[in-house]
């Protein structure tokens, strides 16, 4: 299996370990499990079992639960989970923000991961509607989008319930004349992708990057009005003039969360999660492997740390000796 050096850059680790203080942190309470939040993706997923494994080489004990991307933050800000690592700007949830102002919960920084929001439909569609990628040709081809459930509005394809509603949100703040019905999961979405480029079906869907899928088949964003700050904040900015949020995802943070008692508890764990990055060419690459190809996630993630080995291994020693 192929795999990216994904980690850490070597000026970047050498940049870090140069600047390091003489003191060393402790590893702190070893015995005890570091809980680490699994989600409802499978990059969350890679993300995380990097990240585990990691920790693992460094010689904690790590355990993974299964959390909703919202409520984990409940159960962070109590201290039952202990990181979560891979939480998006633009569709970050309520409970991170309460958690957050409340002192629970630490953003540690970002993953690393170039990322992307939007809408998108596979390229077969523009023979149907023309005027694509444009959002008000797409808004004109309404009925080829319609589904029985949606006539006469055509039918958006939306993510998951339990991961907000941000297709909903944006083409119901733009006048689409477009019904968003949530998908299932992760592999409800790439189901009807699959379903839809077979059969050259009409699909538009709310999807993100890095996501195996853009690798396997062609597809394209739909052109939104830019997701600017005007737009999120002055109603008289955009296509609504009584509206905020009627343009496109703004660009996207992707960072780490922690529990606000972390750093305490595990001082070295806690430096190596702050510093650990994943770039989106090596998480995708696992993604193929995972979802494209039926691989065993944990094999995919022992190639990764195998191939990363010098990158992890400096990782570990510069948290060791801060």
């Amino acid at each position: 299996m192929k795999t990216a050096k994904g980690l850490l850059g070597a000026a970047v680790i050498a940049a870090s370990i140069a600047s390091l203080p003489a003191n060393a942190l402790e590893m702190g309470a070893t015995d005890k499990a570091i809980k680490l939040a699994i989600n409802e993706w499978t990059g969350q997923h890679l993300s995380t079992r990097v990240a585990g494994a990691i920790l693992e080489r460094a010689g904690y004990a790590v355990e993974y639960v299964t959390a909703g991307y919202g409520p984990q933050f409940i159960a962070l800000g109590e201290g039952d989970l202990h990181a979560t690592l891979e939480i998006w700007t633009s569709n970050a949830p309520g409970q991170f923000n309460e958690a957050e102002a409340a002192g629970k919960v630490v953003d540690i920084g970002g993953l690393g991961l170039d990322a992307r929001e939007g809408v998108l439909y596979p390229i077969h569609m523009k023979e149907i509607c023309p005027g694509l990628p444009d959002w008000g040709a797409l808004n004109a081809c309404a009925d080829k989008f319609a589904s029985v459930e949606t006539l006469p509005n055509g039918r958006l394809l939306d993510y998951p319930a339990d991961w907000g509603s941000p297709g909903k949100d944006r083409f119901e703040a733009m006048g689409m004349n477009f019904t968003a019905v949530p998908a299932g999961s992760e592999g409800a979405l790439i189901t009807e992708l699959e379903a839809s480029i077979a059969k050259k079906s009409p699909l538009v869907m709310t999807f993100w990057q890095p996501h195996w899928a853009l690798a396997e088949y062609e597809t394209e964003w739909v052109a939104l009005p830019a997701g600017t700050e005007e737009c999120y904040n002055d109603p008289s900015w955009g296509v609504n003039k009584s509206a905020t949020g009627d343009c496109d995802f703004s660009p996207t943070r992707i960072f780490k969360v922690t529990w606000a008692g972390f750093n305490d508890t595990w001082p070295a764990a806690g430096d190596i999660l702050a510093n650990y990055t994943l770039e989106a060419g090596a998480q995708q690459q696992m993604m193929a492997a995972v979802d494209g190809r039926g691989e065993d996630i944990n094999a995919v993630v022992a190639a990764h740390i195998d191939a990363n080995a010098a990158a992890v291994d400096a990782l570990i020693s510069a948290a060791k000796s801060r």
